[in-house]
């Protein structure tokens, strides 16, 4: 749409505005004439649509600080439209982004009636997306994996090394060899291995099929330093014909895009907490270890980054929070490098005197890079002095008196894509670590166990992923979903299938997190008013009621497993999966939330949003004194719906979306809240190292 037609609309379908702004001398005449002509000044409570005008128009001429740049900006929504209502300017030197979308928001004032979709229909998006699990998507993956296996032979055979476990040994056929790496394909090292590492190897284990356009945009990725690493398994569920089924969200998921290779080498950290500084608190408000072992937001959690093989990943994802830190090469893929040394064990037992002596910690989340990364021997080690660590403080509570004691550690969580990316790394021997370790530490009050991973569509769920979530069920750890919610994943009914399906092998959706809005991620960047539409008329169809969560509690209770228990609460309410996720965004400093209220629209079409932090949640007093946190969106809705249509989708399934200015933090499930016991500890202070 041009501005012209924008105009058009102004002076035909909203009459009145336009006429207000040809009567005002200035662009304050104006704002003050609209306060006064939509009558926003009244006492009484205003429309959510009138309210959102209002809060426009005060926010015009405003200079804020903007979060994830540290950059100011000044809000000149209403100016900018006076101006292009009045002449002042040239109608082609306005964004036609920026004026649909006011244009939008006084429409909806006007007129705020909207057909929500019904169940039917959201059931029909839901049926579009095919299942890693259909039987003619398995056989295509076979045929796909006998073409890299193909490719396997032929690098094995060109880069013979004797020091390395997978080589043929001397005078074996061509078929022998077939079988040998068929053989080696259920070992996950191998996988690790053989993991593409440059655009070359990528493009001969897709057969060839690489466009030029990416192949360009892997040269220049080369050139700038940034890590290749994609599994033959992973590459093996992707079609390389183009024709089979829709593999966008397994390609914009690892491949990079322009926007990625452009901002590489400037990428901060968008979490400004995991900026570590020794001896000052972060943004959140922590003094924390030296080094960056530790990271933390909230007082009842802390991130422990290992110094193992679990800094590295199965795969480096396109839209990774971490990317300033493979920048800086703190996160690599040299795997070998990245084996434990001595020093590891000394700065483990440093680091679990830090958590020992904390008041308020009740929650460890292992990650990297990826928790499972880490060798097993690794992994037990520190599983181990983790469980030490909380026995010694289960311990040193017992010596203290009422109105003394400290927090204990309730919950364990292993942050990892393995079980998605190289679903094979779940074996017998991770699986009894797992369960010997779960043993053990409900013994000392930790109730909660967690593996925490990252399905981004139903595609993913093979039928090895379905065996590998089948042996955590059996080690007695629950398994939940963290979805990315990017372009891909945002299409109409994809989110609801990938909860249904991910419900049907007993796992359970945590987050859905909004793409962080930094310039890196633009290419994959939704909006967060499309998460908000998602939630409000998708992910309803799965909502449950607080007499729900506590009935599925009381499965859990009666023995029931994960999986039964998901099914008996579809079948008592009749929904199609349950809605556990809560859509949020990972903001700079305040933690996950989405409360916000649109502020301005920028001149490129950009929406400004003012988020308020999670009220539901304990945070330090930086947090609780800190100011409204202000965000700009690195894409317009006009240029997300632009973006949708190029990959098939009808933009008027989509309409309602411009009606989503504010948004609300949802509660989250009694699943994830930790258990009630009653400690008489410090409340709230900053820690100290």
């Amino acid at each position: 749409m041009k501005s012209h037609d924008v105009k058009v609309m102004f002076e035909t379908k909203l009459h009145y505005i336009w006429q207000i702004a040809m009567q005002s001398q200035s662009a304050d005449d104006f704002k003050q004439q609209l306060l006064n002509s939509l009558k926003l000044n009244d006492a009484v409570l205003l429309s959510p649509e009138k309210d959102n005008i209002k809060r426009l128009i005060l926010h015009d001429g405003l200079t804020i600080k903007e979060a994830s740049t540290d950059t100011e900006i000044k809000l000149n929504t209403i100016t900018s439209l006076w101006r292009f209502l009045t002449d002042k300017a040239k109608p082609e030197s306005f964004n036609s982004d920026f004026l649909i979308d006011i244009y939008k928001q006084f429409e909806i004032m006007t007129d705020n009636y909207t057909c929500l979709p019904d169940r039917k229909q959201v059931y029909k998006w839901m049926k579009r997306w095919e299942v890693g699990t259909d039987p003619s998507i398995v056989e295509i993956r076979k045929k796909n994996k006998l073409r890299i296996i193909g490719r396997l032979i032929e690098r094995i055979e060109k880069h013979h090394s004797k020091r390395s476990r997978y080589t043929f040994p001397a005078g074996i056929d061509y078929t022998e060899k077939q079988v040998l790496v068929e053989k080696w394909w259920s070992d996950y090292r191998f996988h690790l291995s053989m993991a593409a590492r440059s655009w070359r190897e990528l493009n001969c284990y897709m057969g060839e099929t690489l466009p030029d356009s990416m192949k360009t945009i892997y040269r220049e990725a080369h050139r700038k330093g940034i890590p290749i690493f994609v599994t033959p398994y992973y590459l093996s569920l992707m079609d390389a014909s183009g024709k089979a089924y829709d593999d966008y969200a397994l390609r914009s998921y690892v491949f990079y895009s322009q926007d990625l290779v452009s901002a590489f080498g400037t990428i901060k950290a968008w979490e400004k907490e995991d900026r570590v500084e020794a001896n000052k608190p972060n943004a959140a408000g922590w003094i924390l270890p030296e080094g960056h072992n530790i990271h933390r937001r909230y007082p009842e959690v802390a991130i422990l980054i290992p110094d193992t093989i679990g800094r590295a990943c199965g795969g480096l994802c396109a839209s990774c929070q971490r990317l300033y830190d493979f920048q800086s090469g703190r996160l690599n893929f040299d795997l070998d490098a990245l084996k434990p040394k001595e020093t590891w064990d000394s700065k483990l037992k440093r680091l679990m005197t830090y958590f020992r002596e904390d008041k308020q910690l009740r929650d460890i989340l292992i990650t990297g890079g990826d928790a499972l990364m880490s060798q097993n021997k690794s992994l037990k080690k520190i599983l181990d002095a983790v469980y030490m660590m909380a026995k010694h403080k289960h311990e040193d509570n017992s010596k203290r008196s009422d109105g003394e004691k400290y927090a204990e550690i309730q919950r364990v969580r292993l942050g990892t894509r393995l079980p998605v990316y190289l679903p094979m790394r779940i074996n017998d021997e991770l699986v009894s670590i797992l369960s010997e370790f779960k043993g053990k530490a409900e013994n000392i009050g930790i109730s909660q166990f967690f593996i925490q991973t990252h399905f981004q569509t139903p595609l993913e769920i093979t039928p090895e992923v379905c065996e590998g979530i089948q042996k955590l069920h059996e080690a007695g750890w629950t398994v939940t979903n963290q979805l990315v919610y990017n372009v891909a994943a945002s299409r109409r009914g994809h989110t609801a299938r990938l909860r249904q399906e991910l419900n049907k092998i007993g796992v359970l959706c945590y987050y859905t997190f909004s793409v962080k809005g930094f310039e890196e991620n633009h290419a994959v960047f939704a909006p967060n008013s499309r998460s908000l539409q998602e939630q409000q008329e998708e992910k309803v169809f799965g909502q449950i009621n607080k007499e729900g969560a506590s009935m599925f509690m009381k499965f859990l209770r009666q023995k029931n497993s994960q999986e039964q228990s998901i099914r008996m609460l579809q079948r008592k309410f009749n929904i199609p999966f349950l809605g556990t996720d809560r859509n949020v965004m990972n903001l700079p400093g305040i933690g996950k939330s989405m409360t916000f209220k649109l502020v301005a629209i920028m001149p490129d079409g950009c929406r400004v949003l003012a988020f308020e932090h999670d009220h539901t949640r304990r945070h330090s007093p930086v947090i609780r004194d800190m100011p409204i946190i202000y965000i700009k969106e690195n894409k317009s809705i006009a240029e997300y719906l632009e973006q949708l249509v190029d990959i098939g989708e009808k933009i008027s399934d989509y309409s309602s979306i411009w009606r989503y200015y504010t948004g609300q933090t949802e509660p989250r499930f009694t699943l994830y809240e930790y258990a009630d016991v009653k400690y008489s500890n410090v409340s709230h202070e900053v820690y100290t190292a």
